[in-house]
């Protein structure tokens, strides 16, 4: 966008051809075009002098205005108006809030409130409750020949190399778990543009009765979604939180008995939680109480039946039982612990068998920051970089660098502890958060893991959570 030329005392004239309104609280021009022969845009079209219609606060979002003897037109098709719920959105489904006891106060008193002496309690009680648990994982930074081609084009630049090397690490993961087959349904939670899903299509190179669902609440540009239109599978967005998202009313699940495999990048905070409840327990559960004796999903082409799972069977075509397991797998890469709520947790229970409670869950969650927070000379560098350069690939994944800098900076200890002491204090409390998850998955049948799948100099949130069915809870093949 071309810079507003500078006017007689220093003032700055619009740029040619857009709107002649001074927007006050940006303190530039606005930037809409107006109509032809017209000095303002349509939201600022009250200033004509000609124009004696006058234009109002719209009821549903003051952010805009529109003419008021064409309110009642605007209300039908304001953005901002009331949907209808589509039949998959019940309200907290996947909240967790049936079995949560205790629901802390929102206001809670930020870490620097605390007494040195309170401060060294809630530290002991965070290492006692670690003890057994062994915080080092294991390194599974891989990657796969679908994103090769890109990962070699010099067209990309530095953040655009970086989300790809993430989705073939993602990718590579999933692969090693068996989890890219046919015969599957894909949910991509807090989906964004839609990369990650894009990059398993390429992967999965056209498979049979393959259909993706993308899970994300807001509305999204520069979405890849059009690629994928014409093809002969499903590619669906949902717009709903992940909190009311109830699978089961989902028409293309409603309609094909297929397993389902979670996957996300960069899952955020309490998202998480609310991903793990929505797969293993919200459409788990009532899968079971819905299909007593499931069939298995056939290819159409296939003279053998072929039940969906994580066993070698499946890709052999072997005959396994009819019992199989409506989630096949769950893969997300973690991010922004900081963000966590206690009353979304699945992790509730560890936490208590542990000697814990809300109170320290509060703490901890803010306390995770500081396991990046460290950086601050990469942060530092990466402030600087020109805006054009600074975000090549377009994407707002990388949000978890400035949370994290934010709760820093909010709960400073005014050097109680140092920098080194922070990392590590911040890194345990991830991993027993981390660690409450896959207790949690633990409990309902799932192998699941923690693991390193890329280094900290692409992503300082770069731990993936994995989760297969247990092999006590797979069907063996029959004989």
């Amino acid at each position: 966008m071309a810079a507003e030329p500078a006017g007689a005392g220093g003032l700055r004239a619009p740029v040619p051809g857009r709107c002649g309104y001074f927007v006050e609280r940006k303190k530039r021009f606005c930037r809409m075009i107006p109509a032809q022969g017209r000095r303002f845009c349509g939201e600022h079209g009250h200033q004509e002098e000609e124009n004696d219609r006058k234009r109002i606060p719209c009821p549903l979002d003051p952010k805009h205005t529109v003419y008021e003897d064409q309110l009642q037109k605007h209300l039908k098709k304001c953005n901002s108006r009331e949907k209808p719920k589509p039949a998959y959105f019940v309200k907290d489904i996947n909240a967790g809030l049936k079995d949560a006891t205790e629901i802390l106060d929102e206001q809670q008193l930020p870490i620097s409130s605390l007494s040195k002496e309170e401060l060294e309690d809630l530290i002991k009680k965070l290492k006692k409750a670690s003890n057994g648990i062994k915080p080092i994982l294991k390194d599974q930074m891989l990657s796969h020949q679908a994103l090769q081609e890109a990962l070699n084009d010099p067209k990309n630049g530095e953040s655009a190399f970086k989300h790809l090397k993430q989705q073939a690490s993602i990718l590579g993961n999933m692969e090693k778990l068996h989890l890219l087959g046919p015969g599957r349904c894909f949910i991509e939670f807090g989906a964004g543009r839609g990369k990650l899903s894009h990059w398993v299509d390429i992967a999965l190179q056209d498979a049979e009765n393959v259909h993706f669902l993308l899970v994300e609440r807001a509305t999204t540009r520069f979405k890849v979604d059009g690629k994928h239109r014409k093809r002969a599978y499903i590619f669906e967005r949902l717009q709903v939180d992940i909190q009311h998202l109830c699978l089961n009313k989902v028409p293309i699940l409603e309609k094909e008995k297929l397993p389902v495999v979670g996957i996300g990048k960069h899952l955020c905070g309490a998202a998480t939680d609310l991903a793990l409840r929505c797969l293993v327990e919200s459409y788990s559960t009532q899968y079971d109480e819905r299909n007593e004796e499931p069939s298995p999903k056939r290819f159409k082409n296939d003279k053998t039946d072929i039940a969906f799972n994580n066993s070698a069977d499946e890709r052999s075509g072997k005959n396994v039982s009819e019992n199989w397991k409506p989630v096949a797998g769950i893969v997300i890469a973690l991010c922004c612990h900081h963000r966590c709520q206690w009353k979304h947790y699945v992790g509730r229970e560890f936490f208590r068998t542990v000697g814990l409670g809300p109170v320290e869950f509060n703490y901890f969650q803010r306390m995770t920051s500081w396991a990046t927070c460290g950086m601050r000379e990469t942060i530092t560098e990466a402030s600087t970089v020109d805006a054009k350069s600074k975000d090549q690939s377009n994407d707002t994944e990388e949000h978890d660098q400035v949370h994290n800098r934010i709760e820093c900076s909010s709960d400073s200890l005014q050097g109680q502890l140092t920098v080194e002491e922070r990392k590590q204090i911040g890194r345990l409390c991830k991993f027993l958060i981390d660690q409450g998850r896959i207790k949690y998955l633990q409990q309902r049948g799932y192998n699941a893991a923690l693991q390193y799948y890329t280094d900290s100099s692409v992503s300082l949130e770069n731990v993936l959570l994995t989760a297969v069915p247990s092999q006590s809870s797979v069907p063996q093949p029959t004989a």
